[in-house]
């Protein structure tokens, strides 16, 4: 049993609907967002990580969603209201809580004695 046939043959047809996409909503100053990319393919999300694992086209893709990342990323920077854009970063893996590593013995300082068990 065969599977659906491919989108795309080659990166390089796919980069043309990547640049596409891209340049569009620059010129309509709408933002860039990962279901935006995948609907301008002709895909779903799950379509886009199926090309991803594709070895010809990884790079193709990471570079697409870098791109939409670098847009999250900057909107934290210039929005008056960057919460949007920080749910979207936390999406590519980013966090926004500071973990702090222990190692060695608890010292307690001002302790006139010692707790017994």
């Amino acid at each position: 049993m065969m599977g659906r046939p491919v989108k795309y043959e080659t990166p390089e047809q796919m980069q043309v609907k990547i640049d596409e996409y891209f340049r569009e909503r620059e010129e309509k100053g709408l933002p860039f967002t990962i279901t935006g990319l995948a609907l301008a393919l002709d895909m779903t999300r799950e379509g886009l990580c199926f090309y991803a694992e594709k070895p010809n086209f990884t790079d193709t893709i990471k570079m697409a969603k870098l791109k939409v990342e670098q847009y999250a990323e900057e909107n934290v920077y210039t929005s008056k209201n960057p919460a949007g854009a920080i749910f979207v970063l936390k999406n590519f893996g980013w966090k926004d809580k500071q973990e702090i590593a222990h190692s060695g013995e608890l010292v307690v300082f001002g302790a006139e004695e010692k707790l017994e068990d």
